[in-house]
């Protein structure tokens, strides 16, 4: 959808972020987890969920990432909230250690490929979403639920589970 989808020099890091007029807006805590939402726009909220679209007013609607929390999207007013079930995607977010769930929405790659990738293979994939983004096959916007770029969580996943691995690795008895 944008032209600058992951262009931002920031993309890659842990949180990178579409560039977004709409959803600029300061985390609200939220109820159910009480952790701060992501602002999220609210094409990304319509474009992701299963509901009838009248149900969905047009509204500011933060994101939860909180792994442990049902609860996906949420007004800003506290008053509508979607969860899990209610979305079309599985979310990363939610089931980060969950083989068959997408990490990256527009290519379609999976926490389970990635982890099946020989360790000197994943930079390929991560090859693979910046030749999606130069091509302008990146929709993060609207097929990711957080409504941002997925580079930062798939940099996070390949840290993560070379860091597991480095864990996992026996060490020399002194």
């Amino acid at each position: 959808m944008s032209d600058q989808c992951c262009s931002n020099p920031t993309a890659g890091s842990e949180v990178c972020e579409l560039p977004m007029t709409r959803a600029q807006r300061t985390p609200r805590a939220m109820t159910n987890c009480g952790e701060k939402g992501k602002p999220v726009d609210g094409q990304t909220v319509k474009a992701l969920l299963l509901v009838t679209l009248r149900r969905v007013r047009n509204k500011e609607y933060l994101f939860c990432q909180t792994p442990t929390c049902p609860v996906v999207y949420f007004s800003t007013d506290g008053v509508e909230t979607y969860t899990v079930e209610q979305v079309r995607e599985r979310v990363y977010q939610k089931e980060p250690n969950a083989d068959d769930v997408f990490v990256c929405y527009c290519l379609r790659h999976t926490v389970g490929e990635i982890r099946a990738t020989a360790v000197t293979a994943r930079a390929a994939i991560l090859d693979d979403i910046n030749a999606g983004i130069q091509t302008d096959q990146c929709t993060c916007d609207l097929r990711n639920p957080q409504g941002s770029c997925c580079l930062g969580n798939v940099r996070g996943l390949i840290k993560r589970l070379e860091n597991q691995a480095i864990l996992a690795t026996p060490q020399p008895v002194s």
